[in-house]
């Protein structure tokens, strides 16, 4: 296999060629790097860490994660404003409410799993990540971020019961039901998560360790083991079909019979509010899948492009919808832009100037 020390030689000899700095992390990586070569040459299949290499040619990179951070702010706080809204309206416990409920659950997560753990590495010089959290960060990334597709999904169903029976939804789509199916759309991307990320594990790493991404992301994790990835490649490719095409089909489907609904309803008034009810949820289907069909697709494809340009539509499909879908819901949803119009009256009512 090599001397002792090839792997870590491998790193530095990567990074004077690629113009990365001799940064401290990287002395770190080497260091650590000898000493699991060293434990067992003859069996070495997990490195200690990954270094996250980030971009590649963006010049003062650092302020981009600096204004992803305050877009995980404004998250964090628009999602928690309609989580609170939902949650303390009593008429809003509804299940269409219940399916938005979840998805700010989801951006929040999603958010969170993605963006702190990214100022840390480029904003703090941290881009040495162990093995055992990256693996952590990989699951979590992957899982919330298919968790969005679903969430969308059930947002579909919902939309589906509701116009295309408008006389039996609330028999059809009670409460319970909504639970059920929310609990369902949880589950699946959990199942399939676990496995792709459990067959990370087994890969060897004898060269390199650099992660061309701005997290530990999964694709060009196993990308840059030594050994055969066809197993890896496999569960990439059935989890981009199961959680992001599949999902997408379903809900063009629901749209097709949506529409046939809305195109026998009599009125034009009528059919322009039954499709006023949908286009929120257009919207944020627009705003999720069409970045992430592009990077998926490519990475699909085998595709090679600019590491930079794939960190830059990876970090913003996982950042902007997070933040756009309860803006869009909470302005063109007539139901909770009246109570936030409501609460801010009381609040201005109950204020010592008042």
């Amino acid at each position: 296999m090599g001397s002792p020390d090839h792997s870590s030689e491998f790193i530095l000899d990567r990074a004077r060629c690629t113009g990365v700095a001799f940064h401290p992390f990287l002395q770190k990586s080497r260091r650590l790097s000898m000493e699991t070569t060293t434990q067992d040459l003859s069996n070495f299949t997990r490195p200690v860490g990954f270094y996250i290499r980030g971009f590649y040619a963006l010049k003062n990179g650092e302020y981009y994660f600096m204004f992803l951070a305050v877009i995980y702010v404004l998250t964090l706080v628009s999602n928690a404003i309609l989580m609170l809204v939902i949650w303390f309206t009593e008429n809003l416990h509804t299940p269409k409410y219940m399916a938005v409920f979840s998805l700010a659950v989801v951006d929040v997560s999603y958010s969170s799993a993605l963006i702190p753990q990214a100022v840390n590495m480029y904003v703090f010089g941290s881009k040495f990540v162990y093995y055992d959290p990256c693996l952590a960060q990989m699951f979590f990334v992957d899982y919330f971020s298919s968790m969005e597709s679903f969430a969308l999904c059930v947002l579909a169903y919902d939309r589906l019961i509701a116009i295309c029976f408008p006389l039996r939804s609330n028999v059809l789509n009670t409460n319970c039901k909504m639970m059920l199916v929310i609990t369902v759309s949880w589950s699946i991307p959990l199942i399939i998560d676990v496995v792709m990320v459990a067959l990370i594990p087994p890969l060897a790493y004898c060269k390199s360790t650099i992660v061309n991404s701005f997290f530990c992301d999964h694709g060009p994790v196993f990308k840059i083991a030594c050994g055969d990835y066809s197993k890896n490649w496999f569960m990439a490719a059935l989890s981009t079909v199961a959680l992001y095409f599949v999902p997408f089909g379903f809900i063009a489907v629901t749209y097709l019979f949506i529409m046939y609904a809305i195109l026998n309803i009599k009125s034009s008034e009528g059919r322009w509010k039954a499709f006023q009810t949908c286009s929120s949820h257009l919207i944020l289907v627009a705003i999720f899948f069409v970045p992430n069909f592009v990077t998926y697709i490519v990475a699909w494809a085998n595709v090679n492009i600019d590491t930079d340009t794939r960190i830059l539509n990876t970090s913003l499909s996982g950042s902007i919808p997070p933040l756009l879908n309860p803006l869009i819901y909470s302005l063109k949803t007539e139901e909770i832009l009246e109570q936030i119009k409501k609460y801010l009256r009381n609040l201005k009512k109950n204020s010592p100037s008042s």
